[in-house]
């Protein structure tokens, strides 16, 4: 019985740099994919919905960094 473990108990692990740097190039790219949408004729051109903290994020960034985390993909 010692040896049993709660299955309703998880442990997070920390992330490694390459799964932070890809896990922030992901937000960015769903945020780019969400500002940049078009809004849709003769509807109310305000409902695009993006986060609101990261385009804050993003506007404190220096664009070197940037410009590497929107071109992740490009690599």
């Amino acid at each position: 019985m010692d040896c049993m473990i709660d299955a309703g108990k998880h442990t997070r692990r920390a992330l490694n740099a390459d799964q932070r740097r890809a896990l922030k190039a992901a937000t960015v790219s769903v945020f780019l994919r969400q500002y940049g949408r078009k809004a849709q004729r003769g509807v109310e051109p305000n409902d695009r919905r993006y986060s609101r903290e990261v385009e804050k994020a993003l506007k404190q960034l220096k664009p070197e960094v940037l410009d590497a985390l929107m071109r992740d993909d490009e690599e």
